[in-house]
């Protein structure tokens, strides 16, 4: 238990082979593989919930959730990142834990008592009545998510990528179990939302084990720092969590479909792997850029930049591929009944990447020292999203509100991107864009022309995956040096396993 006391940084006892990059790997690949365990209890939740709740239940479960998971986000996600770039360049720090803690824990609070009030107002205005007691219940748990938020940029912060990738892991793996438990003796909307209420405290536990921030102590870390960083990360996330969640209200309020809510749900929670791979990898690059910006290293810093706008270039022709399947993986997993989300999920996929290179580049400015940036290039792209939505989703429904989404989650990317330009003087390159955009097209034909069903679809993923890598490398996109690091990789895990 030494290390939960004392926590040194990482990088005061030995780094793994491949250096600051190869650490990031590692970690990513953990944090990966550690919330892509929400795939398989994800899906097999969803299968079982939409079967159990059916399309109008399960679109108000979603838009709830997704109410909620946007406040969440927005009063987690700015102290969350400030945390992570406090935390990384502090030789103690627990008294900024501490100061992080107590501001999340206030702001929380104060947020719980606000959605409690506003909750019949909101079903008002959905034209749903039940959402209001559905919104109260999830309030409850708002808190408990606050403190999971902390304890896991501690760990980022001080370079614990494994310890962290173990938390959401522990999330979706007793979620789902309480999922079945729960819903298995009562099927209704509020016990799965108790279910999500009672795996956030399973992981709130998990983190103590691993870090134990103090709330109930007098900190030392000046409160006018926290706020320089926290209140323009605060506005940027309001505006960014929105923006990802107002083409389901819109959808909800003026498609005039019953059943819309639904499908729209469903297809924007099959673009779960790009948001994974965010999650996973945003906050460890603001940690290891911070870092490496703290000792000075520049030019190290901005080649690991560099890199990591490439990276999400790369998740393109795994976009094609997903969207050229739409068809045939909507009804394995939720049913012939949601069949009407297959071309959704075509089109929000692609805007679940351009928001992944827009979560990046944020993090890449703000280990620059840029925190207000990404709020001044982000909320007037906000602004204009509403005004669109009004205009496409009643002329052409959900499909309206899936093509405003990723045409302005693309803008956001590229305006993103010209930023880390402007203060990194680095750019993904063009032969890095031609390359994925070409195999991206390849993906999507072979997808869409290979017709499988059943254990076909199995089949069929991972092997257009394979053919995806295999394009990239015969076309020159990843070096000797980076494929050798991989297989090392891969040979070292099988000989531990």
């Amino acid at each position: 238990m030494g290390e939960s006391t004392d926590l040194p940084h990482i990088e005061d006892r030995s780094i793994s082979e491949g250096g600051h990059g190869g650490h990031l790997a590692v970690g990513t690949a953990q944090g990966f593989i550690a919330s892509a365990i929400s795939l398989p209890t994800g899906i097999m939740t969803a299968a079982f919930l939409t079967r159990q709740l059916g399309p109008v239940n399960y679109g108000l479960l979603t838009v709830a959730a997704a109410i909620v998971v946007w406040i969440e986000g927005t009063i987690t996600v700015g102290f969350s990142r400030a945390a992570v770039k406090f935390i990384a360049e502090a030789k103690d720090w627990q008294p900024v834990a501490t100061k992080f803690l107590q501001a999340q824990v206030l702001v929380s609070l104060g947020i719980t008592v606000l959605l409690f009030a506003s909750a019949p107002a909101i079903a008002s205005w959905l034209d749903a009545g039940e959402m209001s007691t559905y919104l109260r219940v999830y309030s409850l748990g708002i808190p408990i998510s606050a403190l999971c938020a902390i304890h896991r940029s501690v760990l980022t912060g001080r370079g614990y990528f494994g310890k962290r990738a173990v938390l959401p892991a522990t999330y979706w793996v007793s979620r789902m179990l309480l999922v079945f438990l729960f819903v298995g003796l009562y099927p209704s909307v509020t016990y799965v939302i108790l279910a999500n209420i009672g795996a956030s405290v399973v992981m709130l536990c998990c983190a103590r084990v691993f870090v134990r921030p103090v709330l109930l102590e007098k900190s030392d870390f000046p409160f006018s720092k926290l706020w320089d960083y926290a209140w323009p990360l605060f506005f940027y996330t309001v505006g960014i969590n929105l923006f990802s969640r107002l083409d389901l209200f819109f959808v909800k309020a003026m498609s005039g479909i019953p059943q819309a809510a639904g499908y729209f749900g469903a297809a924007k929670n099959l673009t779960i792997v790009p948001v994974l791979f965010a999650v996973s990898f945003s906050p460890l690059l603001l940690s290891k850029l911070t870092h490496l910006c703290a000792k000075g290293s520049r030019e190290d810093a901005q080649n690991m930049a560099r890199q990591a706008m490439r990276l999400v270039v790369c998740l393109l022709p795994f976009a094609g591929m997903a969207a050229g399947c739409a068809s045939e993986v909507v009804p394995a997993i939720y049913g012939d009944l949601f069949v009407p989300a297959a071309p959704l999920l075509a089109i929000l996929i692609f805007a679940a990447v351009g928001m992944v290179m827009v979560s990046v580049a944020t993090s890449i400015l703000i280990a620059s020292g840029r925190p207000g940036l990404p709020v001044i290039l982000m909320l007037p792209l906000v602004g204009m999203t509403p005004p669109a939505h009004f205009i496409f989703v009643p002329w052409f429904g959900p499909v309206g509100a899936a093509a405003v989404t990723t045409g302005f989650a693309w803008l956001g990317a590229g305006t993103m991107i010209l930023a880390v330009y402007r203060v990194w003087h680095v750019l993904p390159s063009v032969g890095t864009v031609v390359r994925n955009f070409l195999v991206c097209l390849f993906a999507y034909t072979i997808a869409f022309q290979w017709p499988a069903q059943g254990v076909m679809l199995i089949v069929k993923l991972p092997v257009i995956g394979l053919i995806n890598v295999l394009a990239l490398l015969l076309l020159g996109e990843f070096t000797r040096k980076e494929a050798g690091f991989v297989f090392a990789k891969i040979r070292k895990l099988r000989t531990s396993v």
